[in-house]
């Protein structure tokens, strides 16, 4: 190998040192997001399953039933999963769609933390309703 073909393997990477010790891309964040986005689907995929058994079975029940179904320790535990996982992958893909997307720096950020607040919310408020469900009012 020629010194012109190691000097050219080194200047091909426009990445810094560290950047690569770290294993950082451009945006600094960006793998993980896609990691965390790609578990959270993986996760919802092997619960979707059970999910979709669980509203079959809701089919036809009064609300009686109903809430005997959904307030199983089982079953609340599969919800609650299914929750969390569909919350989080909504977060990260709306979160990554924002940063995008919106070019004002003020404007992005305002919207990341609606962003964060609405996830947020949204799955307390699922959550509470499973909850509620499985220890009785």
């Amino acid at each position: 190998m020629s010194a012109h073909d190691t000097a050219a393997k080194k200047t091909a990477s426009m990445r810094t040192p560290l950047a690569r010790v770290r294993r950082l891309g451009a945006a600094h964040s960006g793998t993980s997001d896609f990691f965390r986005q790609r578990v959270s689907a993986l996760a919802m995929a092997l619960l979707l399953i059970p999910v979709a058994i669980i509203m079959i079975m809701l089919i036809g029940r009064d609300q009686a039933q109903a809430v005997q179904l959904l307030g199983s320790p089982l079953v609340a535990i599969v919800m609650i999963l299914f929750i969390i996982a569909g919350v989080l992958h909504m977060k990260i893909g709306m979160q990554v769609v924002l940063e995008d997307y919106l070019h004002s720096e003020g404007l992005k950020l305002i919207a990341i933390i609606a962003n964060n607040f609405f996830a947020f919310a949204v799955g307390l408020a699922s959550i509470f309703a499973i909850f509620k469900l499985s220890v009785g009012s």
